[in-house]
């Protein structure tokens, strides 16, 4: 047997999933659905209890991306809030910028089974384009 070393792409801490829609905003509101999918299973499970507003301003489309999602992990973490945008517009003149109210509820452990702590959003293999049959998203957690 040779001595060396092979990098294995199975291995690893983190989670990628692709986001589909129509709009911009549907494909923003898919990756939400996605995060919220890996902490707490179904998010239709998740009720509109509580609700936040959020603005967020970025550079280009993949950092609002970034931003959007990793806000939706901090309300999580550092308010255990479980949310979801029921409302959301993205301005595309100048930096793109996102206004949402977001809806959710508590975590309560009697209700909610947290499956997969994810600690971050990820900026290793991110993309935000438009294609043929609408939008899509390329999106890495850290888990």
């Amino acid at each position: 047997m040779r001595a060396g070393f092979e990098f294995l792409d199975a291995v690893t801490s983190d989670l990628c999933f692709v986001a589909q829609a129509d709009t911009l905003e549907g494909v923003f509101a898919a990756a939400a659905d996605a995060l919220l999918s890996v902490t707490a299973g179904d998010p239709e499970s998740v009720r509109e209890l509580e609700e936040r507003p959020l603005a967020l301003e970025e550079p280009d489309l993949e950092l609002l991306m970034l931003s959007f999602l990793n806000e939706l992990v901090f309300l999580r973490d550092a308010h255990e809030l479980l949310l979801r945008p029921r409302q959301l517009c993205i301005h595309r003149e100048g930096s793109p910028r996102l206004e949402a109210r977001l809806v959710g509820e508590k975590i309560l452990p009697q209700r909610h089974q947290i499956a997969t702590e994810v600690k971050a959003a990820t900026a290793h293999g991110l993309r935000v384009a438009r294609g043929a049959d609408g939008w899509e998203a390329r999106v890495t957690l850290d888990v």
